[in-house]
């Protein structure tokens, strides 16, 4: 219905193929994600809906702030992908080859034999309702989906309003004897629910426009979704889904139709024309918060217009710490690095010496490697060294993974068959990029390379998603089994190497994005001969 819909909306507008080729790209990742059968395959699914958010919410990319919430989008995407990516992991850790969503059931049916330890069940679990509250903007990541509104209208229709918001509702129902085992677990489910229905409400309240106010209409009914989960409503759940599904999408897409419409209206009568309600008009109580003294009217106003600094805090607790480790490596001389790296290898060939320690042990240097790159390449802003650090942090987790397994060597060379050849096609396209001198100078300093050569973004974009392990290079199948092998010896290091995929995802996204998107600059008049 919104694909019809778009084929007048958009009808002459810039960039229309391209938004139908992207809107498509969606329509394949949803239809793999409602039909898959294992959490692995609906990770697939559930990337490939990721960039295509991702695509749509930079679609107008000459302007500044579209780039940068499709990159504040992405980023959430993607550090909630850790909790899938884990909870895949695990699923096959837990229940062996029993990990169809068909057979979850029966591994639960009887209460009185659980198929794995509560504490394994309780980590998963938690695994999940991180990546459902990423992908549903639920608490504490309310603070995106507003901000994803910069997209054409159809696109935050089937995105934000009906479909993309309620994946997250989705994957709890898939996983519902996972998480449901325990009472502990659903009221985790139950609290994050009726938080993000508080603070969703009020934010709702202070919106300025159409879009920030349906936008948080939808968080909180998907909030209340994950409470009547918690409850064990599933029923209700998919009533509930399709009722705020079908109604989100009404709303946002009559939204433009309703504006041009007032705007007729007060240019005719020439003054102002409000749809406030009556009783608001006459300064009549239409809310709880209208009955309370002045003071705290004024304080949970401000609360909500700075949305519960949500966003602040989860700057403050996840990505500040990780930029400033990794600013703080970038700024060492090369000098010292090497001596740093050299400490921290140094050790293990000794303990292996003395007979302390076995000769998997010598995995742990190129899992520091690992991780030193992608902090860099997280915190880095040069192109060209951002690209060699994920390309060095994805290949010292392969070279990890073979220490730890020598007998793995076809499926570590099965991942790196998508990274290596990702990796020298984007940088031969990055040595090839346009560099004037007005880019030092300029407010939005993009290189526009999506404007002024389209085939060499799209082969960046290509080479992008292939080193981000996106599905569609054997990279993607590869990461899968380099976490189940590097869990045999070490689980922890299983951890870490989906951590770095997380930040090598976020650092090359920056990169593309800064490369590709943007308007070309303009100098005296005529295009620059250096930009084209």
């Amino acid at each position: 219905m919104i694909v019809r819909y778009c084929r007048h909306y958009l009808h002459r507008e810039y960039g229309y193929k391209r938004f139908f080729i992207t809107i498509f790209g969606f329509a394949l990742g949803l239809n793999i994600v409602v039909l898959s059968g294992s959490i692995d395959m609906l990770f697939a699914g559930w990337e490939i809906i990721g960039v295509s958010s991702f695509l749509l919410i930079a679609f107008y990319r000459h302007r500044v702030q579209p780039v940068r919430n499709a990159l504040r989008a992405y980023t959430v995407y993607r550090f909630c992908d850790i909790g899938l990516l884990l909870g895949a992991w695990m699923s096959h850790l837990l229940f062996h080859e029993s990990d169809h969503f068909s057979q979850l059931a029966v591994l639960f049916k009887d209460n009185s034999t659980s198929p794995a330890s509560l504490a394994a069940l309780w980590l998963m679990s938690v695994l999940i309702f991180t990546a459902a509250c990423g992908k549903s903007a639920q608490f504490p990541f309310c603070f995106w989906l507003p901000r994803a509104m910069e997209g054409p209208t159809p696109s935050s229709a089937i995105f934000y309003g009906a479909l993309s918001v309620h994946l997250g509702v989705f994957l709890l129902l898939r996983t519902t004897p996972i998480w449901s085992y325990h009472l502990v677990t659903q009221a985790s489910l139950f609290s994050i629910g009726l938080l993000t229905v508080v603070i969703a409400s009020m934010a709702e309240k202070t919106q300025s426009n159409i879009k920030g106010q349906v936008a948080y209409a939808s968080i909180t009914q998907v909030g209340l979704m994950f409470m009547e989960l918690a409850l064990g409503l599933e029923n209700l759940v998919l009533l509930h889904f399709l009722g705020n599904a079908f109604l989100r999408c009404y709303q946002l897409l009559v939204s433009p139709s309703i504006v041009a419409h007032m705007l007729r209206i007060e240019g005719a009568i020439d003054t102002d024309n409000s749809l406030a309600l009556p009783a608001m008009r006459k300064r009549l109580p239409v809310s709880i918060r209208d009955t309370l003294p002045g003071v705290l009217q004024n304080t949970l106003y401000v609360f909500a217009l700075q949305e519960g600094n949500l966003e602040l805090i989860v700057r403050a607790v996840f990505w500040s710490p990780l930029k400033r480790f990794g600013a703080g490596f970038n700024a060492l001389t090369t000098r010292y690095r090497l001596s740093l790296v050299m400490l921290l290898i140094l050790p293990w060939p000794l303990l292996v010496q003395l007979g302390w320690a076995s000769s998997a042990i010598y995995a742990i240097p190129a899992v520091v490697i690992m991780v030193l790159a992608s902090l860099s390449a997280f915190s880095q802003k040069q192109f060209l060294w951002t690209w060699h650090a994920v390309a060095l942090s994805s290949l010292s987790a392969a070279f990890a993974v073979w220490l730890l397994q020598p007998g793995v060597l076809v499926d570590v060379l099965l991942f790196l068959s998508g990274i290596v050849p990702s990796w020298l096609i984007g940088y031969w396209l990055l040595l090839r990029l346009p560099n004037p001198e007005n880019y030092r100078d300029a407010p939005f300093a993009y290189r526009a390379l999506a404007e002024i050569r389209p085939v060499r973004a799209f082969g960046l974009l290509v080479s992008f998603l292939g080193l981000a392990g996106f599905p569609i290079t054997p990279a993607f199948i590869g990461e899968d089994l380099l976490l189940y092998h590097a869990s045999h010896q070490f689980a922890w290091i299983a951890g870490l190497i989906a951590v770095s995929f997380v930040l090598n995802g976020i650092a090359i996204a920056r990169v593309y994005l800064r490369v590709c998107m943007g308007k070309p600059l303009e100098i005296s008049g005529i295009r620059s001969q250096a930009i084209g």
